[in-house]
């Protein structure tokens, strides 16, 4: 989503009944969690769950990284808006081969990534080299329907009232996504198998757990 206008379309969106479900599953699923530590939001886009991310967890610092620099300047304004800019850093990033800001973290974060890249496997990898000692990885994406009639029934009732750009986007997403079976057969070929997996939505699962078992 390189340009202004679709960026923009995307961060004015309200995600507050999925991200906000993506915090709370991340609390119920990971309540061991340290008070403090760095937490790395992969693919951010317009740093909506990285800035509730730091509003959830004030003693954190969290980098946030995507490869849209129009996403990212829209973050930019919304954390110097909120007053987070001190604990929330955002970052160019082109997985997996540009640098993240920091080269370990406590918790890897990722939100609807995994169906944009060309590479599932880039994901898996990342989470497996950026993660510190004891670091956590959670992921929430969207779940493939079954057939083309359910897709078009999830953006009817999930997106009925957005921008076009935005219902188009959530229908070539659903199709791009990938079901459960496939995301722990991911796992599996990436070593990661001993994390937990499941669906947690009509269109969300989510994957979480230590890196390292």
């Amino acid at each position: 989503m390189e340009g202004a206008a679709q960026a923009r379309a995307y961060a004015e969106a309200d995600f507050s009944e999925p991200h906000g479900r993506l915090l709370d599953a991340l609390r119920a699923h990971l309540p061991e969690l340290p008070a403090r530590g760095a937490a790395l939001d992969l693919g951010c886009g317009p740093a909506d769950v990285t800035l509730r991310f730091a509003r959830a967890f004030p003693n954190w610092t969290i980098d946030g990284v995507d490869a849209s620099t129009a996403m990212l300047r829209l973050g930019r304004e919304r954390a110097n808006v909120e007053g987070l800019a001190g604990r929330v850093r955002l970052a160019a990033c082109r997985l997996p081969d540009d640098p993240t800001p920091r080269e370990a973290y406590d918790l890897l974060l990722s939100n609807s990534l995994l169906h944009h890249l060309p590479d599932p496997a880039t994901l898996w990898q990342v989470a497996k080299a950026r993660a510190a000692p004891g670091g956590r990885l959670f992921v929430m994406d969207l779940h493939r329907p079954d057939t083309p009639d359910a897709a078009r029934a999830l953006v009817e009732r999930h997106a009925a009232g957005e921008p076009d750009v935005l219902r188009r986007d959530f229908h070539a997403s659903l199709h791009a996504a990938y079901a459960l079976d496939e995301v722990r057969a991911q796992l599996a070929q990436a070593g990661l198998s001993h994390l937990g997996s499941a669906c947690i939505s009509d269109r969300h699962w989510i994957a979480w757990g230590p890196v390292a078992p």
